[in-house]
């Protein structure tokens, strides 16, 4: 038996902040958990790989409306798994897609870090 949150938060409010934190942000992470307390490896990975370059980016936990997540980011990134990377309103990708920018060197520069 899976524990499945059941969340209060409709698929509209889902979108907009997705849409929003987008929009807002030059760069975003999608992750499950927070920068205190990951709450998946891949997530923690994500959050590390970014934080190599940049100090200032945003988070969204996606735990408390998983489901809604899932569906509002796959209309943006064509992906329904976390975590998911955005940079000036575009898709990058997720913990591995970090992890070979990283390790080409291309990372700090797709994350516009200074």
């Amino acid at each position: 038996m899976t524990f499945q949150p059941e969340s209060d938060t409709s698929q509209e409010d889902v979108q907009r902040t997705v849409d929003e934190a987008i929009a807002e942000n030059e760069v975003v992470l999608f992750m499950k958990g927070n920068r205190l307390m990951p709450q998946c490896g891949y997530s923690q990975r994500a959050l590390e790989l970014i934080s190599k370059h940049r100090e200032e980016f945003e988070t969204v936990d996606v735990l408390p409306a998983l489901d809604e997540f899932r569906v509002a980011l796959n209309e943006h990134s064509g992906w329904e798994t976390t975590p998911q990377t955005f940079v000036d309103g575009e898709f990058v990708g997720g913990s591995d897609i970090l992890a070979e920018l990283d390790e080409r060197g291309e990372l700090a520069e797709t994350l516009n870090a200074n």
